[in-house]
């Protein structure tokens, strides 16, 4: 035991805590050594396969860890925390990295497997420490290694120009995000004395509304808005999609997400004391404009898409705005049904950006043309599409619709937000079905449109077998949601 930061620190206990973190750091050093030591005079197809095999085992040791310690008493501090619903959260970004991973097998955009491999294990790495963590200068370190970390990864494909733009307008704007949270951390350490979330909710309780702590939430909802890509922060998010590698697209659009949500979830319920009416107000007004300005500017700019991929940066703007609804209305079964929707929307999002990587491959596009007569060029991968374009946009018996549907129940359940969460909850149902327009758009070029080319759209057995898993667990969520929501305890 020794002192940091005046609380003392059990070193046997932040080992236990952070396991699963290690366990990525070594397997993405093995990573590296095995591609550049051994591997390096292979072919690209063999290298590829390695590092990303050696990255889903080690996402899966990591998944069983936490699968097997739920939960752990918290680091000392509160700096860091293991509790079920932490564990749901890691163990949902661990599965959606080595989806992304797998789907990566065949990827022919680098020429660097092993660095590629071990850089999305390190943005893993900096997911998981964002759900756990509970302090702000452990919650702003873990965010900058994974906004660094997909800064690198957005400009993987070297070739491409479209790559290297996407990759620095992303940075910009993250680099400015971050300065913003950071500057919002910085006013709330003032406030409280303290940089613990527990800390920070016990001091708040104590003390009324003032101009200060109004600026810094404005503040901490512009760097967080950033990392969601929530309106008026989400002008990087069409170009990222558009210019980054279609697996680290996926990347962006899941795990990074769930991580996010998760934080804003815990960092809410601390900057909310019980009984504070002033404070909760004056948040939840932030968050609504926020999700109000997401949901309307989100699908009314994907209704004029025709890049398939600048179509689900919009789409994704707008789950932000649905998802923060349930932040706002802050309540532990609102939090649940936010994290249920996170995991639910990424997993539906990895298998739809694994199509597009395969049409993009085999097209050289991601333009709804390239879709054109999907169906009879590969009907299986058509389907998978389908399907996921379908839950995306809330229809039943998908997973989509149970997401939307238990998140807008605890929104209206919780009645925090009184009459403007119920008109929102309105306009975004509405919205819902706005979207399912520009959805069917992408569904009718592949299966009504003929197609510009003839021959079959190639797919490896891997790719196949994961967007059929993938699609099958959309499927089967939906006939069956309790078995997700009931894995997810209330915080």
């Amino acid at each position: 035991m020794i002192a940091f930061a005046s609380n003392p620190v059990n070193y046997s206990n932040l080992f236990a805590i952070t396991l699963p973190e290690t366990i990525l750091e070594v397997v993405s050093l093995l990573v590296l050594i095995v591609d550049l030591a051994w591997l390096r005079r292979s072919s690209q197809a063999v290298r590829m396969a390695w590092a990303c095999a050696l990255g889903v085992l080690g996402c899966a040791a990591s998944a069983a860890w936490l699968a097997a310690h739920p939960s752990l008493s918290a680091l000392d501090g509160n700096i860091l925390v293991a509790t079920p619903l932490v564990a749901a959260a890691q163990i949902g970004i661990l599965v959606l990295s080595a989806l992304v991973l797998v789907l990566s097998f065949k990827a022919e955009f680098s020429r660097n497997p092993g660095e590629f491999s071990a850089i999305v294990l390190l943005a893993t790495t900096g997911m998981l420490l964002v759900a756990a963590a509970r302090d702000l200068q452990v919650i702003f370190v873990a965010l900058e290694l994974l906004s660094l970390s997909l800064y690198v990864l957005t400009a993987f494909a070297k070739r491409s120009a479209q790559s290297a733009e996407a990759a620095l307008k992303y940075y910009l704007f993250g680099g400015m995000s971050a300065a913003l949270m950071l500057f919002g951390f910085s006013y709330l350490y003032g406030l409280t004395g303290t940089t613990s979330l527990e800390g920070i909710a016990a001091s708040l309780a104590a003390q009324p509304l003032s101009p200060l702590l109004i600026v810094a939430f404005v503040l901490v909802s512009a760097g967080l808005g950033f990392k969601v890509a929530a309106v008026p922060f989400h002008l990087w998010a069409p170009d990222t999609y558009q210019g980054a590698p279609a697996p680290v697209t996926a990347l962006i659009a899941s795990g990074s997400k769930v991580a996010s949500f998760a934080v804003l979830v815990a960092l809410t319920s601390a900057i909310i004391p019980p009984d504070a009416h002033l404070h909760a107000a004056s948040w939840a007004v932030l968050l609504l404009w926020m999700a109000a300005g997401s949901i309307i500017l989100g699908n009314l700019a994907a209704l004029v898409q025709t890049s398939v991929r600048r179509l689900l940066a919009y789409s994704a703007i707008a789950h932000a705005g649905y998802m923060l609804l349930g932040i706002a209305a802050n309540t532990p079964q609102s939090g649940a049904a936010v994290l249920y929707y996170a995991l639910t929307y990424a997993l539906t999002t990895v298998g739809a950006f694994g199509v597009i990587g395969i049409v993009e491959r085999s097209a050289g596009t991601d333009r709804m043309d390239a879709f054109a007569g999907l169906s009879r060029r590969n009907p299986l991968l058509a389907a998978t599409m389908f399907l996921f374009l379908l839950s995306l946009a809330g229809i039943p018996p998908l997973v989509g619709f149970w997401a939307k549907f238990n998140l807008f129940v605890a929104v209206l359940r919780a009645g925090t937000l009184g009459m403007s969460g119920l008109i929102l909850v309105a306009v975004a149902i509405a919205a819902s079905a706005v979207s399912l327009y520009y959805y069917l758009q992408v569904m009718k070029r592949m299966y009504v449109f003929a197609p510009v080319r003839h021959e079959p759209v190639p797919i490896s057995f891997i790719e196949l077998a994961t967007l059929a898993l993938i699609a099958l667990a959309v499927f089967a969520l939906g006939i069956f949601p309790a078995a997700l929501s009931n894995w997810i305890p209330l915080g």
